[in-house]
């Protein structure tokens, strides 16, 4: 089955309805501007309430090594998620911290399709934000999916961007993708989980892949 990661969690009612729905991953997103923000420390308490649970991943943008080390003595992260980060600093990054690296790619052409991914566990193929967007991801915006026709891959990877529980069956049949990522497409407004919602994105997600 296609594996589901449910990004963006900040509350208590969010983190135990992507455990309840069998979210394969939980993600917190350490970037202040987003509406989906957190600090390690709440963080570490809402991990806290499902010890054992799905791996914890964190997103970070263009983050210093400090950032990564206050998030860490908080709580233990299984996956390291970067954005805005070169290859060759997401593979120092993997080597410092002896974590997973998944980074993150943004498309908006064919031309932006990466071809190699050395030192790294993953990839994550999200949206080309607006040009006034604060953030790089969590935009509800998606990329043409037909751009990934005759890709070939050079790492694991992931589809994000844009999805939602009416589209990621879709997407995956589309893509081939064996992970999605979703955030904005499980709210009832900008950084506040839905409960049903994320159900009926991992129900799908599980479904389309089998």
């Amino acid at each position: 089955m296609a594996r589901a990661k449910i990004c963006g969690l900040n509350s208590a009612d969010a983190i135990d309805a992507a455990v309840a729905a069998g979210a394969d991953w939980i993600g917190f997103v350490f970037f202040p501007p987003s509406p989906r923000a957190i600090t390690p420390a709440a963080a570490a308490a809402l991990a806290a309430r499902h010890d054992g649970g799905p791996p914890r991943v964190g997103l970070f943008v263009a983050p210093t090594d400090a950032e990564i080390e206050a998030a860490l003595a908080a709580l233990a992260l299984d996956i390291l998620q970067l954005h805005r980060v070169d290859p060759a600093r997401a593979a120092a990054l993997r080597t410092r911290f002896v974590r997973p690296v998944w980074r993150a790619v943004e498309i908006a052409t064919a031309t932006d399709l990466p071809t190699a991914a050395p030192g790294i566990d993953a990839l994550l193929l999200d949206a080309k934000p607006p040009a006034d967007a604060t953030r790089p991801g969590g935009n509800a915006r998606r990329f043409d999916w037909s751009l990934l026709a005759g890709w070939n891959a050079p790492a694991p990877w992931l589809l994000a961007g844009g999805l939602t529980p009416a589209n990621v069956a879709a997407a995956i049949r589309a893509t081939g993708a064996e992970a999605v990522d979703v955030s904005s497409g499980v709210e009832s407004a900008p950084g506040v989980k839905d409960a049903a919602r994320i159900a009926a994105f991992v129900t799908a997600a599980h479904a389309a892949g089998r």
